[in-house]
């Protein structure tokens, strides 16, 4: 196989991918504190009503307790034996305290209204701190979509089909943001067979001279040696119950016989089991 005559690139920094996590977890922090105030408003409606419906019932019962008193004024005189004048200052007396409960919760509804305007401009704020991060995670986005079409696609080694591949680390990271497929990476010094993913591979040779080396795939109880291959070239091979399309790409051979790279595999495929 021929080398691939790969362009510069520029590389991508792996803080962009970072600022991408942080304006997720701002929105998310965004609308759970909005959800909790909401939730707070709602309650002061409702303590608000109970109030305003107290009030309205105090006053009720204060307007028929005047009543009764002005039209059992005589009649009450004599059974108590008060004179005109006591009975008057009764009836003030219980005008007084029915006066004083209505102002009392006047006062609470007063309050509790204060209070849901506060909340009421939290909320106001929250959501326009809100919105500021879907701004902002909308132009990250926007960014992360520019960097990736910057990547190369490069032909596999089997099939014909065209990959897009990363060169190194940062790459590598818009790839897994991309999520179209999971990858593993790494590292195996010649003579070593080591898993990756579901499956195992053992560098057989390493020149970093040439840029070039041999690895063997091991898969399915089957073996594919992918020989004097070239850096950064999708070597490809089928493995799965239902056989999908598995990549490796090396992006590094050192004098010490070792190479770095990564698997790529789709995400309908299997995933190795948790180390505990």
């Amino acid at each position: 196989m021929s080398e691939f005559d790969t362009p510069p690139q520029r590389s991508i920094s792996g803080a962009l991918i970072g600022v991408v996590a942080l304006a997720l977890l701002l929105a998310i922090g965004g609308l759970a504190w909005t959800y909790a105030l909401s939730n707070k408003i709602i309650k002061q409606e409702a303590a608000i009503k109970a109030a305003d419906d107290e009030n309205a019932k105090l006053k009720t019962e204060l307007q028929e307790t005047n009543a009764r008193l002005k039209a059992n004024s005589a009649e009450l005189g004599q059974s108590l034996g008060l004179t005109q004048k006591q009975l008057e200052a009764k009836t003030q007396e219980v005008m007084a305290r029915e006066q004083v409960d209505s102002r009392r919760l006047e006062t609470a509804a007063k309050e509790a209204q204060q209070q849901i305007s506060a909340v009421s401009n939290q909320v106001s704020d929250v959501k326009t701190d809100v919105g500021g991060v879907k701004t902002d995670v909308a132009k990250t986005q926007s960014d992360l979509a520019t960097a990736v079409t910057q990547l190369t696609s490069m032909q596999g080694d089997i099939s014909g089909h065209t990959s897009l591949i990363a060169r190194n680390h940062d790459e590598l990271e818009l790839l897994k943001h991309k999520g179209d497929r999971n990858y593993y990476e790494f590292t195996l010094v010649k003579g070593q067979k080591k898993p990756v993913g579901t499956v195992s591979l053992e560098l057989k040779k390493a020149d970093a001279k040439k840029s070039q080396f041999t690895l063997v795939v091991y898969s399915d109880d089957k073996s594919y040696e992918k020989k004097n291959r070239n850096l950064n070239e999708p070597l490809q091979f089928y493995a799965g119950k239902d056989p999908s399309l598995y990549e490796v790409v090396v992006n590094s051979v050192s004098a010490k016989n070792t190479v770095t790279g990564y698997l790529s595999v789709p995400k309908s495929a299997p995933v190795p089991p948790a180390v505990n």
